[in-house]
């Protein structure tokens, strides 16, 4: 199964989750809820989620004759891409990353921190800037928003049920199993939460192919990638928000520690290795 066909297949799965969660736990009106929920979210964030995470990072828009270089290259790669160039945000951050965000290929950005562009070669940065450039031609900056909404409207509607504002308006020919909402209640967002990591993943590996293709060298991608975890490791991102965190080409944190099935990247080792295989199959 490939990375996207195994993302969208995810994706269909958190949404019936979604659904079925709020028809068992409170029937029509659950589902009413869930649904209503669902939606609402997503307009927001689908409107307004860019222009939050650009500011809850400090992040300026920059032109091109002040950054030169790194305009040439998104605005090279975004030709190649096929999309527009996207508008270039500088975080006042020494510690190196980068960030796609935005609604779709006509109203996007691409943030990179002051410590990645001085870290990384003209070369690095074009496989970083690509991979970037990837995400917002797949549009997984929509796709992560949907599902990151699906999931946390899971939790809210467990938290409801807690509070007991959900699961009374069933009626007594619809009531359902007491001990199954129980457990929904408790294992649905912690499914939801295993699925929006699995698909997280699925879009940085099929990132990571699709910007190696852009760019025409996934060794440029593989040397940064290897140069961004170990000056992760000494200069983790201050101030970064777990929320965000899978917006980011690595992992903002340094606590190599977690478990791979809770994190939002793949193990960059993995991520490094898959791109050499590509550049000594070229």
């Amino acid at each position: 199964m490939t990375n996207a066909i195994k993302a969208y297949a995810l994706l269909a799965l958190l949404i019936g989750l979604t659904l079925f969660v709020g028809e068992q736990l409170g029937g029509r009106d659950g589902l009413m809820i869930a649904l209503v929920l669902s939606f609402g979210m997503s307009f927001i964030s689908y409107w307004f989620s860019d222009a939050i995470v650009l500011s809850m990072y400090g992040a300026r828009r920059v032109h091109p004759d002040q950054y030169p270089t790194l305009y040439a290259i998104v605005r090279d790669l975004a030709a190649r891409a096929g999309i527009p160039t996207p508008a270039i945000y500088i975080i006042p951050s020494s510690s190196p990353n980068a960030f796609a965000t935005g609604r779709g290929p006509s109203h996007a950005a691409v943030a990179v921190t002051e410590g990645i562009v001085a870290l990384l070669t003209p070369e690095e940065l074009s496989g970083v800037l690509a991979h970037e450039i990837a995400h917002i031609a797949n549009y997984d900056v929509l796709l992560s928003t949907i599902v990151a909404v699906l999931a946390g409207s899971l939790s809210y509607l467990s938290r409801m049920v807690m509070w007991g504002g959900l699961g009374r308006s069933r009626s007594d020919d619809e009531r359902g199993n007491p001990l199954l909402g129980l457990l929904m209640v408790i294992l649905a967002p912690f499914v939801a939460l295993l699925i929006q990591m699995a698909i997280s993943r699925s879009r940085e590996y099929l990132a990571d192919e699709t910007g190696a293709r852009f760019c025409g060298h996934p060794e440029w991608l593989a040397s940064a990638l290897y140069k961004l975890q170990q000056a992760i490791a000494v200069r983790p991102m201050m101030g970064a928000e777990p929320a965000t965190s899978h917006l980011f080409i690595a992992n903002p944190f340094s606590g190599g520690a977690l478990v791979t099935l809770f994190s939002t990247h793949p193990p960059m080792a993995d991520r490094i290795n898959r791109l050499l295989a590509m550049a000594n199959g070229r």
